[in-house]
C-alpha cells in the first residue's frame, strides 16, 4: 500500500523527520498483516476480508469526518470515478493478499507485494502516457529476475497459487495509484474507505453464493477487526501524515520496512523460516526497489515512482 500516495516536500527539518518516523510507523503497522493471518484459525479468504472491512470503513469514515471539519460525504463524493476505480482495485489488493499470505509463506508474499511501484510505473506510461525514467526500466528489468527465481521456487513447493495470488494483489494497488494520478486525487483515504464498502458488498455476495457462513470463531473475527483498524487503518492514517513531509522518491525506500517487518515477525514469533530461493529472489527485487528509489531521490524534479 505505501507505493499507492502522493506527496509533497515539507520546509522543516523537525517536520520532515516527524514524517520519516510517521511513515516508517506506518509500514510497522503493516507489516503485522502476515503475522494477523497465522493466528486465524479456520476462516477463509472472504470472511477474513468481510470483517475486516467491517471495522476499516467505519474508522477510515470517523478519520475522513475529523480531517473534514465534520463534512466527510463532500470530501467522499469528490473522488468520483478515480475513487470507484481504485476502491475496486483495492478490493483485488486486499483479497489477494490475504490469500496470497494464507497460500504461500509471508517472506514470498511481502516480497511479491513489493512489485506493485514497478507495475504503476509501466501502467503510468501505457494509460497515463508519464514517461518513465531509464533507471526505473534497468530496476524493473531487475527485478523480473528476482519474481522469477521466487516463482519458480513456488511452483517447485507447490505455492503457485500463493505467488499468483500475491502478484494479483500487486496489481490491484497499481490500479489504485492509478486510478489517484489519473484525476490527480491527493488523499487517499476516502478511496480506502470506498474500498473497505466494496469489499464488504464483494466479501458478502461471495459467501452468500458460497454458502460460507459469516458465524465463525470469536479468535477470527476478533483478528480480522484488528486488522482492519490497526493493520490497515492506523497505518494509513499515520503514513497519509507522514507523507505530506516526504518527498515521492523517498516514500519508496522508507516503506521497504513493510516488506522487511514482515517475515521478520513471524520469524520472530512463530519461527518461520525464509527459503534460499525467496531469500535470494527477495534480495534481487529489494536491491531493485532500493536502487530505483536512490536514483529518484538524486534527481529533480521528484520522478513518478
Amino acid at each position: 500500500m505505501a507505493e499507492a500516495a502522493q506527496s509533497s516536500v515539507g520546509s522543516t527539518a523537525l517536520s520532515y523527520r516527524h514524517g520519516v518516523i510517521l511513515v516508517l510507523l506506518a509500514g510497522v503497522f503493516w507489516s503485522t498483516m502476515g503475522l494477523g493471518i497465522r493466528y486465524i484459525e479456520a476462516a477463509n479468504v472472504w470472511q477474513i476480508l468481510f470483517y475486516r472491512s467491517l471495522a476499516l470503513a467505519p474508522f477510515l469514515f470517523l478519520v475522513v469526518a475529523v480531517r473534514s471539519g465534520g463534512r466527510p460525504l463532500p470530501v467522499i463524493r469528490k473522488v468520483g470515478l478515480a475513487g470507484v476505480v481504485g476502491g475496486l482495485g483495492l478490493v483485488i489488493a486486499f483479497a489477494g493478499g490475504i490469500f496470497a499470505l494464507q497460500t504461500t509463506t509471508v517472506a514470498n508474499a511481502m516480497f511479491l507485494f513489493a512489485v506493485a511501484p514497478f507495475i504503476v510505473a509501466l501502467l503510468s506510461w501505457l494509460i497515463l502516457r508519464e514517461a518513465v525514467r531509464k533507471a526505473t526500466w534497468i530496476a524493473m528489468a531487475i527485478a523480473v529476475t528476482g519474481i522469477s527465481i521466487m516463482v519458480w521456487e513456488g511452483i517447485s513447493l507447490g505455492q503457485f497459487r500463493g505467488n499468483a495470488a500475491a502478484l494479483l494483489s500487486a496489481l490491484g494497488f497499481a490500479v489504485f495509484t492509478i486510478a489517484l494520478r489519473w484525476r490527480k486525487l491527493d488523499d487517499m483515504m476516502p478511496t480506502v474507505f470506498l474500498a473497505g464498502i466494496f469489499a464488504i458488498i464483494t466479501s458478502g455476495l461471495v459467501c452468500y453464493s458460497a454458502s460460507y457462513t459469516l458465524v465463525i470463531s470469536l479468535n477470527d473475527i476478533l483478528i480480522s477487526l484488528s486488522l482492519g483498524v490497526f493493520q490497515v487503518g492506523t497505518g494509513l492514517a499515520v503514513y497519509t501524515i507522514g507523507s505530506k513531509v516526504v518527498p515521492a522518491a523517498e516514500l519508496a525506500l522508507l516503506s521497504m520496512s513493510e516488506v522487511v517487518l514482515g517475515p521478520f515477525w513471524v520469524w520472530i514469533v512463530l519461527g518461520e523460516t525464509v527459503a534460499p530461493y525467496t531469500l535470494m529472489g527477495g534480495a534481487v527485487l529489494l536491491s531493485a526497489l532500493a536502487g530505483n528509489a536512490l536514483s529518484g531521490i538524486r534527481r529533480k524534479p521528484t520522478p513518478i515512482l
